[in-house]
This record gives C-alpha cells, sequence and structure tokens, in this order.
C-alpha cells in the first residue's frame, strides 16, 4: 500500500515540476503612458470632444449635417405623431431625458400578464441608457419583438457600422425608417407619416428649413442627424485624451485585462464594439434544455413522434433562448455589442437574458475566450466598463461653413 503512496506523490511532484517549465503566455503590463498607446494602437479611440472633430466622424455626402436638419431630427424623436395611435415616439424606447415624464408605456408593459420578465426599467426608470431596459423590446399596442430581442441603445450608435442585431442594417437613416414602419415598433405607413406632417405647419416650416419638401426620406435624414449628435464621453475618453487621473487604478487593471485576454479584437474601435459580425459563443458548452419547460400548451395531445427533440432540447446560448432568435443567417452571428454605457444598458445579450453585468463579463470570458475568469479579474473589468459610463455630449451645433 506504501509503495502506491509513493508512486502517486511522485507523479505529483513530476507533473508539478513540469508545470513549470512549460511556457506561459506573460501577461503585458502596462504603465498608464503604455496602457493608452496600447489601446490607441487597438483603434480604441476617445470620442469627439468638439462638433468640428465629430463632422470629421459623421458627415456623410447622402446625409450632410446641418443645425436646421439636427434640430428638426431633435423634435421627430420626440414626436408622438410619427406613431400609428400618436402615443409613442422614438424617446419612448430609447430614453434620453433623465427625468422621464412618460411612463406610461414602461407602466403598461410592467403591469402586463407577462410577469416573467428581467426588467431592469424597475430600478433603472431615470438612467439615461438610450434603450427602454426591458429584456425584450415592446412597441405599438404593448407589442413586443416577435423573436425576443432587446433594445439597442440609440447613445454612440452613429459611430457603429451595424445598427441591428443581425447586422442587416448599417446605416441610422435606414434604421429610422424601418423602425417607424414596424409593426411591432411604431407601425405606421410611409404614407401616413407624410400626410400627417403636412397638415402640421409647424413642421412644413422646418422641413423647408432644413430641406426642400415633406417626405419620408427627408424624415429619415433628419432623425439620422439627430442621432449623430447623440454621442457621450467618459472617464475613460479623458484618460485617452491624456488625464491619468480620469481612471482608478481597478479601471487601469481591468483595461489591461481587457486588452490583454483579447476582448479588444471584437470590442474595438471608437464605440467599444459595433463595429463587426462575430459569432456566439464561439464556445459550445451547453445547453440541454429541461424538455418539461420545452413544451407549450398547444402541444398538448400531440404524439411524440410528432416532435423534433434536437429543436426542443438543444441550443447553443449559455442562457434559456427565449425567442429563438440564431443570428444573422441563423449562424448566431450578432453584431458585437458596444460597450460605451454597457452598465447603463442592462439586461444584456440580444433576449436581455442576463441581468446583472458581472454575469454577462463571466460568460463572455468562458464561452468567447474560452477562460474561466477569477472574482478579482472579473471586478477590474467590471471597473474599466463603469468608467466608460458617460453623458451625451453638448454640441455647440453650427452648421459647417462656419466650424
Amino acid at each position: 500500500m506504501k509503495f502506491f503512496t509513493y508512486v502517486f506523490i511522485f507523479i505529483i511532484l513530476l507533473l508539478t515540476s513540469v508545470s513549470f517549465l512549460l511556457p506561459t503566455k506573460e501577461k503585458q503590463q502596462f504603465d498608464d503612458d503604455a496602457l493608452r498607446t496600447a489601446a490607441l494602437s487597438r483603434n480604441m479611440s476617445s470620442t469627439p470632444a468638439t462638433y468640428g472633430d465629430l463632422l470629421k466622424l459623421v458627415d456623410t455626402p447622402e446625409n450632410r449635417m446641418s443645425k436646421e436638419k439636427i434640430d428638426l431630427g431633435r423634435d421627430l424623436y420626440h414626436e408622438k405623431m410619427l406613431s400609428k395611435d400618436k402615443d409613442i415616439s422614438c424617446a419612448t424606447c430609447h430614453v434620453l431625458s433623465k427625468n422621464l415624464k412618460d411612463k406610461n408605456i414602461y407602466l403598461k408593459a410592467l403591469t402586463s400578464k407577462t410577469n416573467d420578465k428581467t426588467d431592469c426599467v424597475v430600478c433603472h426608470l431615470s438612467d439615461q441608457s438610450g434603450t427602454d431596459r426591458f429584456e425584450t423590446a415592446v412597441g405599438h399596442g404593448g407589442a413586443e419583438n416577435p423573436f425576443h430581442l432587446n433594445t439597442l441603445t440609440t447613445l454612440n450608435v452613429a459611430l457603429a457600422k451595424f445598427q441591428t442585431w443581425d447586422g442587416s442594417v448599417k446605416s441610422v437613416e435606414k434604421q429610422v425608417g424601418l423602425s417607424i414602419q414596424d409593426p411591432t415598433q411604431m407601425n405606421l405607413s410611409i404614407e401616413e407619416v407624410e400626410k400627417r406632417l403636412l397638415e402640421d405647419a409647424k413642421y412644413v416650416k422646418k422641413f423647408k428649413l432644413a430641406f426642400d419638401k415633406v417626405s419620408f426620406e427627408n424624415v429619415e435624414k433628419a432623425i439620422g442627424a439627430y442621432l449623430k449628435t447623440l454621442v457621450t464621453r467618459s472617464d475613460y475618453d479623458r484618460f485617452l485624451d491624456g488625464d491619468n487621473d480620469a481612471m482608478s487604478k481597478k479601471a487601469k487593471k481591468g483595461l489591461a485585462n481587457f486588452l490583454n485576454f483579447g476582448c479588444k479584437g471584437c470590442h474595438t474601435g471608437v464605440t467599444v464594439g459595433g463595429q463587426s459580425i462575430q459569432k456566439f459563443p464561439l464556445r459550445d458548452y451547453n445547453s440541454i434544455v429541461d424538455v418539461t419547460n420545452s413544451f407549450n400548451e398547444e402541444d398538448k395531445g400531440r404524439e411524440v413522434s410528432d416532435f423534433d427533440f434536437n429543436a426542443k432540447m438543444y441550443h447553443p446560448f449559455p442562457f434559456e433562448n427565449k425567442g429563438g432568435f440564431m443570428g444573422k443567417d441563423g449562424e448566431r452571428l450578432f453584431r458585437v455589442p458596444m460597450l460605451r454605457n454597457v452598465t447603463k444598458t442592462s439586461p444584456y445579450f440580444h433576449n436581455g437574458a442576463v441581468a446583472k453585468i458581472r454575469e454577462a463579463v463571466f460568460l463572455m470570458g468562458k464561452h468567447q475566450l474560452g477562460m474561466h475568469l477569477t472574482n478579482r479579474q472579473i471586478d477590474e473589468i467590471v471597473e474599466f466598463l463603469k468608467s466608460l459610463e458617460g453623458d451625451v455630449v453638448d454640441y455647440k451645433v453650427v452648421n459647417k461653413d462656419t466650424v
């Protein structure tokens, strides 16, 4: 018996000694200047501090920015006339005001018969998040998104390359038009939009100043121009611009982790995300769902042979697959979420299945990076994400020829 004990101890010691000889990936250490340089070299630049700098990023030949256009877009963003029942606007679901007055859509949703939501709006109604913080988007008549998709924020959205969860829309102007017409969002036709605006003398005048006439295309352009000004700046931006004291030591460690672990491979650019379409999850450790939870009321009475058990029992996500959405072309390809203000846009992932930012970080480490992040590493990364919190910049908007 002692012989086997000695052999076991010898093997353990041998394995331990060999592990010290194996090559390890040394994590790069950064001082403030090196950390800033590392982030900037990976295209993680700060957001524009001035309107002139903003124009360099968002002004396009298809939709030239102007003060009149932005002012009109701001009005239209908050205009309930653009919804079928004249009861919701873009701002209803993409909340910008810290002192929200119109809470009706939220109260209706929160008291609806569906009571299994992860609705962070309950505690964060006053956050300037650019989203509604519901698990699933709610629109015209209280209709929920048919795929149970989470509402994306409008903050910094014009700096992203993709506007939807599946990346099918690439401009804010196009997304505006689709949202107005969508039956589960504002549910208003192009013809009715133009008719209503033409009957309003105030808008006829504003459209004449910004464009030549009232048209649905000009509605898209005006709101698009306004969205391009909804840009936030944060402690992270001030750090990138040279202020070493803008971020805490813990947040800097989180940024170093973010760079070292490979998060920056997908979450890059000025928006720290939103620049590419990527597969999620890359690593599928999941997911056999309890079959008893997979049957609906209408399934009762059907023969067992009627069911596709592979479809019923399996999905690749590390959370419940509410809505059944599988990304672009059904291939688990999703727009990489922007991380600016991410701490204000819970719940997380495409169907809002995860309420807590720490859990979201842990899941991303496990399923995208193949890493089991420690509590300390998660805390540091979350502290970095907090440094991305910012308010909308109050740009001094002037016409381009006076910039």
